[in-house]
């Protein structure tokens, strides 16, 4: 199980991992086929060994859906769940997987939240549902839409609202949506500065302003394994795991 591992950090021993604490991840690509993260089920596979490898016990795997690219549905996500979970299983990993989405917020999601149409939640009756946004440009209706999927009873989860440019020198405008009632997921290689040195600034803001209910790997590829491993080195991390995080309780 260490060989691959072994190769990749470049150690003769097996990395000790605190992700352990965490116990679930509730965002990445692990599911083939589907977006941008995993290609092949032998790719998710060795994706799944190495973060049970880090020490998490639960995986809730939420591939993109976004109107113009990813045009996943509940259905073809949930048929690539089975997949996973029946290759994982003849393959002895312990670890329990489950799925949700990561939505894009454009106009179909808008028209799936007014429609009444499935959205895939993760947290079982607390429905946290999962979205992003370019990271570019504030969406003009964002505010809209995170009423929106409230008034439809889920509860809106940010994903890594430290990557948003447009929010870069503005933690005061991250902090205002906040109360909005919208729940804030960071990346945990963002407290490495994997994406950028601002990312893991404004990591660092919510952190210390206790913004933050959710750590998530975001897991594409054995790259985002790498870094994850030198994660629980950072200072940053071990400040992030004394807030009242969310994960363990999935």
């Amino acid at each position: 199980m260490w060989d691959s591992l072994r190769k990749l950090w470049g150690k003769n021993e097996p990395a000790i991992s605190s992700f352990a604490n965490l116990q679930a991840d509730m965002h990445s690509h692990l599911l083939p086929g589907l977006d941008d993260g995993a290609v092949t089920l032998e790719e998710s596979m060795q994706l799944l060994e190495a973060l049970q490898a880090l020490g998490f016990r639960k995986l809730c795997m939420t591939p993109h859906i976004m109107g113009d690219f990813y045009k996943n549905t509940p259905e073809t996500i949930r048929a690539k769940l089975q997949e996973v979970q029946g290759a994982a299983t003849a393959r002895g990993f312990e670890m329990e997987l489950s799925c949700a989405a990561e939505y894009y917020l454009d106009e179909w999601f808008f028209s799936k939240v007014e429609n009444g149409e499935e959205l895939l939640t993760f947290g079982g009756e607390r429905k946290f549902l999962l979205m992003e946004t370019s990271y570019m440009n504030e969406p003009a209706h964002l505010r809209q839409v995170i009423f929106a999927t409230q008034a439809a009873g889920y509860t809106p989860v940010l994903a890594h609202p430290e990557r948003y440019t447009y929010f870069y020198g503005r933690v005061e405008a991250l902090m205002s949506l906040r109360e909005t009632g919208v729940l804030f997921q960071v990346n945990a290689n963002s407290l490495a500065g994997y994406y950028s040195k601002q990312a893991k600034e404004v990591a660092r803001q919510l952190i210390k302003r206790k913004a933050v209910e959710f750590l998530g790997t975001d897991t594409h590829s054995m790259k985002h394994i790498a870094v994850l491993e030198k994660v629980v080195k950072e200072p940053l991390f071990q400040e992030a795991l004394k807030l009242p995080l969310l994960n363990a309780t999935l």
